[in-house]
């Protein structure tokens, strides 16, 4: 009842435009129509998360960006909240120069792309001999390697640590640091990796396997019948097929290991190698070296820093972008 007046359900659709009632009669239409508001509402929501998600991930680094560009006189006006007044690059020459920072990255670059060459080619083999061959207790071996994954790496520290602490075969520590054992060298990283249980080993094995398993054996058959040979096979055939987990796997390594400072701290690995490690002491670096005592003003530093450590990393999977991403579909990461 509105204004003593009775509204009934045919006098609101009479009272409709023509096209609200054709729709209202049709029940195909009306269903389509539900569908449109239905699918309308999902996508707000799914831009919305999106937008959020982004934020999240994206405001500490939009927030490191711009406080490496602020001058001084910024970093002590309350006025300047994101964009700074007089933006400089001055944060920038420093760091690079108490960084030593060219020298630096282009040694965490070959330490880097080594370590990934090796993850590569043993992550691949052992991924490929679980995933073609049968031998005893290889559900067993697999599940340790899937155990790899699950543990985090600061339960075994100490193992290691005591482990490399005192291996020294045929006096190589010596050689190289004057003192018994392999500590404060790279030596440790390249014996992981070499054995199968480096950084991340584990989860890149997993994805050869995935992926290798994915292949039909119709190929390897074909190869056989030709008179190929096992190695033959696996380097020449299967290796070059996998490639989308062959980029998605160097794509993870590189990003990993030369972001690393666990290993880098825990087997001692020397500042001048490990860049990720050196931008720790940035701070008291500059406080030492230059007297810059304000703390404000060493966090404006830190940050141009750390930019421009992850700045190579960017830079690689911008390269691999469009190939990692067919990799991570194509492996079994995910679904």
């Amino acid at each position: 009842m509105k204004g003593g007046v009775i509204v009934t359900e045919k006098a609101v659709k009479e009272s409709l435009p023509v096209r609200f009632k054709k729709t209202i009669n049709d029940p195909l239409k009306l269903r389509i129509a539900g569908n449109e508001l239905k699918n309308m509402v999902l996508t707000v929501f799914k831009y919305v998360i999106l937008i959020g998600v982004s934020y999240v991930i994206l405001a500490p680094v939009i927030g490191m960006i711009a406080n490496s560009i602020k001058s001084d006189a910024d970093a002590f006006n309350p006025m300047v909240f994101v964009l700074p007044h007089f933006p400089t690059l001055e944060k920038y020459s420093l760091a690079i120069l108490r960084l030593d920072y060219w020298s630096t990255a282009l040694k965490s670059l070959l330490y880097t792309a080594t370590i990934t060459l090796l993850q590569l080619a043993i992550c691949s083999m052992v991924g490929y001999g679980f995933a073609r061959f049968e031998f005893p207790l290889k559900k067993l071996l697999f599940g340790c390697v899937v155990v790899t994954i699950i543990i985090p790496s600061h339960t075994i520290m100490l193992p290691l640590y005591m482990t490399f602490m005192s291996f020294d075969p045929f006096g190589i520590g010596i050689r190289l640091t004057g003192t018994p054992g392999i500590m404060g060298t790279v030596i440790p990283m390249y014996l992981m990796t070499l054995l199968g249980c480096g950084l991340r080993s584990g989860l890149f094995i997993y994805i050869f396997n995935q992926f290798f398993r994915g292949l039909p054996k119709e190929i390897e058959e074909a190869a056989f019948v030709d008179g190929a040979g096992m190695f033959y096979t696996y380097s020449r055939i299967m290796l070059v097929n996998a490639m989308p987990a062959v980029i998605t796997v160097t794509v993870f390594s590189i990003v990993w290991q030369f972001n690393d400072v666990f290993y880098a701290k825990l087997f001692l690995i020397p500042d001048k190698t490990a860049i990720s490690k050196r931008i720790a002491s940035l701070q008291g670096i500059i406080a030492n070296e230059d007297q810059i005592l304000s703390l404000t003003l060493q966090e404006l530093y830190r940050d141009a820093g750390a930019i421009l450590v992850i700045l190579p990393v960017v830079i690689i999977y911008l390269c691999l972008q469009k190939y990692f991403i067919e990799g991570v579909e194509r492996s079994g990461i995910v679904g």
